[in-house]
């Protein structure tokens, strides 16, 4: 059945659910080993944490899945602990980890959109539809999502990879950008490369799409073939940028994200 979106939680609490429990951004698992996993109903209830904002997030598998916001940590037994979702990939399950991923974005939009944005009155949760209603004017504010393209520009054998000045180590990937109000994705993709690197791009092409919680990103990635222009960065943004083979490629994101996926894809090509 795989995951099924809802706001209609059952009329029954069962000792099954599953919860996504957050102290901030990170998250409540029980650890063995290497291993995670989510908490369930009857272990939830038993640690008697202080919980803001509980909200029901559909269902796994046709089990009940929720998210919270906890005070502390203080009442966390061994055994159980908070890890950011980073640390999580590859030691969740995978279908828990999207799930995490979808409710951490759920839980921050619900705490960020308890007031009204036009007229600041109190909000209520939709009957229906994942949404905040004002009372007072009427106004709903649906989970923001903001799109960006990530994109794999090919000239030759060759990718464009480039250190963003916010990669907390060196690390290289492919160009990303957000979307701009009224801009297709493909003028994102030109854009950016464009104005990231010099790079002129053609043949734009889809190849896949990834929900990213940091905070609240969809990436839409993409292939494009080098058109024309020299390597010439931002400085404010990149702090280097180059052309690189398959066989030797500098240090890349983790397989956590599409990006990964991209440089994998040249990789696995252009060998």
């Amino acid at each position: 059945m795989g995951f099924v979106f809802s706001v209609k939680p059952p009329q029954e609490r069962i000792e099954e659910e599953l919860w996504c429990l957050f102290m901030e951004d990170s998250l409540l698992v029980c650890v063995d080993d290497e291993r995670a996993d989510l908490p369930r109903g009857r272990e939830v209830r038993a640690l008697k944490l202080s919980e803001r904002r509980e909200l029901f997030l559909g269902t796994l598998d046709r089990v009940p899945c929720y998210t919270a916001e906890v005070a502390s940590e203080k009442n966390v037994p061994l055994g159980m602990g908070f890890f950011g979702l980073r640390e999580l990939f590859g030691r969740l399950d995978e279908q828990f980890f999207w799930l995490a991923v979808h409710a951490v974005q759920i839980k921050n939009w619900d705490r960020d959109h308890r007031y009204c944005g036009r007229c600041g009155a109190d909000t209520v949760n939709g009957t229906d539809e994942r949404a905040k209603v004002c009372p007072q004017c009427g106004l709903k504010s649906y989970p923001r999502i903001s799109p960006a393209t990530i994109t794999a520009v090919i000239r030759g054998n060759r990718i464009l990879l480039a250190r963003a000045r916010r990669f907390p180590r060196v690390l290289y990937s492919v160009i990303a950008g957000f979307v701009e109000p009224g801009e297709t994705l493909e003028e994102c993709v030109a854009r950016e490369v464009y104005e990231e690197t010099g790079i002129e791009v053609q043949n734009i092409r889809y190849f896949g799409s990834q929900p990213w919680p940091f905070p609240n990103s969809l990436m839409i990635a993409f292939t494009a073939e080098y058109r024309g222009g020299e390597i010439r960065i931002e400085e404010s943004e990149i702090v280097d940028a180059g052309w690189y083979t398959a066989g030797k490629l500098p240090p890349v994101p983790d397989r956590v994200s599409i990006a990964r996926r991209l440089i994998d894809w040249f990789a696995e090509r252009y060998r």
